[in-house]
Order: structure tokens, then C-alpha cells, then sequence
């Protein structure tokens, strides 16, 4: 028996290597990617905010923040950490939730509060980098 006969994938989904859904892999990449780029942004800024902040107040924030460097950085932070948010959640709700109006619900639901959260985040630091 050849391999092809062993095997319960069809020669079109083994070429796409895509699974049931069709869209699983650029769902895993995107996962890994932002995975990744929450490794690098987030011990820097845990490190640049802590030498930074070391007397804990305000002004010190806002000098922190009014850093072009540390305004950029911050603002790739919350982008990339809400996007890992959004994609973990909706894998949670694809896979757990059976009903398809409370999937949709959930769904628009969890890119609506990405999009609200990350639109307010980076528009505190910009009005704190270029004023009101």
C-alpha cells in the first residue's frame, strides 16, 4: 500500500496543508509572530520602565512616555500584545463556543473591545507626545 493510499488527507489538502477550517495555518503564524515580538517588547519595557520609573512618580511617567524611543515602543506594545489578545480569544470562542449567534456575538464583541482598548492606549500617548 503506497503512502497515498494510507493516509486519510486528499492530495489538495496536502499540498495546502490548511486542515478542516481552511485558514488554521496563517492563524498559527500570526500567533507565533506576535509571540514573538511580545518576547522582545515586553522585557524592554519592563527594563526601560523600571530604570526610568524608580521613584514612582507622575512626572517621571510622563518624561517616560514623551521619549520618542520609549513613545514608539509603547505604542508597538499595546498593538501587538491587544492583536495576541484578539487571536487567542477568538481561537477560544471558534473552539468552545457551539451556538452561531453567540459566536458572532463574541466574536465582534472581542474585536470591538482590541480595537476600543489599543485606539485608546495609543491616543493617550500620542496626545501626551503632541498635545490636545
Amino acid at each position: 500500500m503506497s503512502q497515498s493510499q494510507r493516509t486519510m488527507r486528499t492530495p489538495l489538502g496536502r499540498v495546502r496543508h490548511h486542515g478542516a477550517a481552511g485558514e488554521g495555518t496563517g492563524h498559527f503564524i500570526a500567533l507565533r509572530v506576535t509571540s514573538i515580538a511580545l518576547a522582545i517588547l515586553a522585557p524592554w519595557f519592563v527594563v526601560s520602565a523600571g530604570l526610568s520609573l524608580r521613584d514612582g512618580e507622575y512626572a517621571s511617567v510622563i518624561d517616560f512616555l514623551t521619549e520618542p524611543v520609549n513613545a514608539v515602543g509603547v505604542v508597538f506594545l499595546v498593538a501587538v500584545s491587544l492583536y495576541h489578545m484578539k487571536l487567542g480569544m477568538d481561537e477560544i470562542i471558534v473552539d468552545y463556543i457551539r451556538r452561531p449567534a453567540a459566536k458572532l456575538m463574541l466574536m465582534l464583541l472581542n474585536a470591538f473591545a482590541a480595537w476600543a482598548l489599543g485606539a485608546a492606549a495609543i491616543f493617550s500617548v500620542l496626545v501626551l507626545n503632541f498635545g490636545a
